[in-house]
């Protein structure tokens, strides 16, 4: 991605990451006169890694046991410090294991 393009939507995919709520304020900084495709890219991750947080919370819920949970927490938040980060350094490179499936699930947010 050029540079431009990455200073560009760096504020939006920073943003992306701040639970489900920060998806949605980057997807409206993300207007169709200013789009940008690396802001873009990272809303994608986001959305996906918030949906997991929320479905794995729903499934783990139901177990009274610490350790599945603290072993979720430790997943997602591993998941989540790598994808701001890339955002921070304007790198495009997907979380690891699910990020993939989230670009090609989440292919209409562009």
């Amino acid at each position: 991605m050029e540079n431009n393009n990455i200073e560009k939507g760096k504020t939006a995919a920073i943003t992306s990451y701040i639970l489900i709520i920060g998806v949605f304020i980057a997807m409206s900084m993300n207007t169709a006169e200013d789009k940008s495709s690396f802001a873009s890219f990272h809303i994608r991750q986001a959305l996906g890694l918030s949906i997991t947080f929320i479905s794995l919370g729903l499934i783990i819920s139901n177990f009274d046991n610490p350790m599945i949970s603290i072993s979720m927490w430790i997943f997602l938040s591993v998941l989540w410090t790598y994808g701001i980060f890339s955002a921070i350094n304007g790198e495009s490179k997907p979380v690891p294991l699910l990020g993939n499936y989230f670009q090609k699930w989440f292919k209409s947010i562009s």
